[in-house]
């Protein structure tokens, strides 16, 4: 079964679906093909826990198609290795949220839900 999985670094923004038995190490390749960083300089993230063993697969970390689907997906961070050897921090930027209502649709908001609904004769 195929597991969907987005994956944050910074403000950037990764979509993928693989197969639950898929590897962390075979999750790095497809990072590695995107992003043109060496398999060894990538370190992913689930809930701030590092995924350090490469040779596992998705399952061992909790995550199948029952708990990462297409409308749904878990969400792993990465972080890549400074130049002195390092890993960076753990970054995700917040995802954009929409603009205040201005005051005129807002309006009486308040009492919408207190209005009787009128109805056609």
């Amino acid at each position: 079964m195929d597991v969907f999985l987005m994956i944050r670094r910074k403000k950037t923004t990764i979509f993928i679906d693989v197969k639950e038995t898929t590897s962390i190490f075979g999750i790095k390749e497809i990072i590695k093909g995107i992003m043109k960083v060496p398999v060894e300089n990538q370190q992913l993230y689930k809930d701030s826990t590092i995924l350090a063993d490469d040779s596992r697969p998705l399952t061992d970390y909790g995550l199948t198609s029952a708990t990462a689907k297409a409308q749904m997906p878990a969400t792993l961070g990465l972080c890549f290795r400074k130049e002195d050897g390092n890993f960076e921090e753990l970054e995700l930027t917040p995802l954009s949220n929409p603009p205040e209502l201005p005051d005129v649709m807002r309006g009486n908001q308040e009492d919408a839900g207190s209005q009787p609904i009128a109805q056609a004769s």
